[in-house]
């Protein structure tokens, strides 16, 4: 597999065959330590997430929510098995390719939000086409539509200390969303907020899965993972459930009408 499909575009497809899901995770064990203090923290999972679903990853404390996290969002390896995102076997990958795989086809949403704080809202957003290597003037253009997918245009040369922890967590969103990655893998994103502004984010999730957005969230709340459209449990480092869920209905945010045409902007 070449450098180049690592870093961030798809491998190609055989013409005509079936769409091949966004993660495809085959049968993945990991443990920690050795002998009598060995833990095995996952046990054979196997998952498939497709294009453009929305699915929450519950679980209580020690379930193994938080190392399969790791493991998708290519922090962490397996013991064993196999995960393939977007059809990339990340096993086979260097350490310099798999940074440009964090990069480009993963936006990550941290519990914490992870803002620069003496850094303005659209500098935060613009970070990871920095790091890619993207024009300053598109860097701008992108992160400023992005900014708008989330209602915070108005708020771009805010710094994070003058934003509500809600619009923080937006403009971390906006910088998950800004290089058009194959997946948004949010952890815990509403563990910091009030329920007002638990709403508030929820909306924008559930208006990028509208608009065709893969998304991946880990939480351990029940209201949280009912906005999404597939629910996994897993006990003891295995899945117990995996249901999927009727559509849920939601107020539209006042800048849903703008959210198509910017989030084009975004992904061009």
């Amino acid at each position: 597999m070449s450098a180049r499909h690592a870093a961030g575009r798809p491998c190609p497809q055989e013409p005509g065959s079936p769409p091949r899901p966004v993660l495809d995770v085959r049968r993945l064990t990991k443990s920690y330590g050795i002998g009598t203090a060995r833990v095995q923290a996952l046990r054979e999972v196997s998952l498939e997430v497709e294009a453009g679903d929305f699915v929450a990853i519950m679980g209580s404390s020690g379930s193994g929510k938080s190392t399969l996290m790791n493991i998708l969002g290519c922090l962490d390896v397996p013991t064993g098995g196999r995960y393939l995102l977007d059809g990339t076997d990340v096993s086979r990958l260097d350490e310099r390719q798999l940074s440009l795989v964090r990069n480009r086809r993963i936006g990550f949403v941290f519990q914490s939000f992870n803002l620069i704080p003496r850094t303005a809202a659209l500098a935060n957003v613009e970070l990871p086409m920095a790091y890619a290597g993207v024009a300053r003037a598109e860097r701008r253009s992108r992160a400023l539509a992005a900014l708008k997918v989330v209602g915070l245009a108005e708020r771009a040369d805010h710094r994070p200390n003058e934003l509500s922890g809600g619009q923080q967590q937006r403009v971390a969103v906006a910088r998950a969303l800004v290089t058009s990655p194959a997946l948004i893998l949010a952890d815990e994103p509403t563990g910091n907020l009030d329920s007002r502004s638990t709403e508030d984010v929820l909306d924008v999730f559930s208006q990028l899965n509208d608009l065709g957005r893969t998304i991946v969230l880990i939480t351990h709340e029940d209201e949280v993972a009912a906005r999404a459209r597939r629910v996994i449990r897993l006990v003891d480092g295995r899945i117990v459930q995996d249901d999927r869920m009727a559509p849920p209905v939601t107020a539209v945010p006042e800048y849903g009408s703008e959210t198509p045409d910017v989030d084009r902007e975004v992904v061009r």
